[in-house]
């Protein structure tokens, strides 16, 4: 190939495609972010339209939900992008997510599922992000390696 001529998958400096694993990585990220957002959407209108024990907290815990789902959102724009900053962001996400996890598998309803789901995606997330083949594409280099 040309460099007029790049995959849509190679970065601007060519570094080559970009591996499965952080599409994955990203593509679960992504998916949390919407979920999130759609959560939090969800809680908001209930909270306007419903009639809730506090209308307050409910709209308030839905702008809340709506907010934190840029965070990993834009932790998947930069992964597809291949921003070595974007994995903070990502991580954080799983490690956050973890815990709630945990909590939804304690109750006695059918939270115990997205538990489950919860946590098998927080744990691949992480998996895939902090992987070499992962580490390598964006550009981190670990303590004492400044090539």
């Amino acid at each position: 190939m040309s460099s007029e001529q790049t995959s849509p998958q190679e970065t601007a400096d060519g570094a080559g495609p970009r591996p499965r694993r952080l599409t994955y990585a990203a593509v679960l990220a992504a998916l949390e972010g919407v979920a999130l957002l759609a959560g939090g959407l969800w809680v908001l209108v209930l909270g306007l339209t419903g009639s809730p024990d506090d209308r307050q907290q409910a709209v308030t815990l839905g702008i809340t939900l709506a907010v934190l789902a840029l965070l990993p959102l834009l932790a998947t724009r930069g992964l597809l992008l291949r921003r070595g900053w974007s994995r903070g962001p990502a991580v954080i996400t799983q490690l956050i997510a973890l815990p709630v996890a945990y909590n939804l598998l304690k109750a006695d309803s059918m939270a115990v599922p997205a538990g489950i789901v919860l946590a098998v995606v927080a744990v691949a997330a992480l998996v895939l992000l902090v992987n070499r083949e992962t580490t390598q594409a964006l550009g981190i280099k670990g303590p004492g390696r400044a090539e």
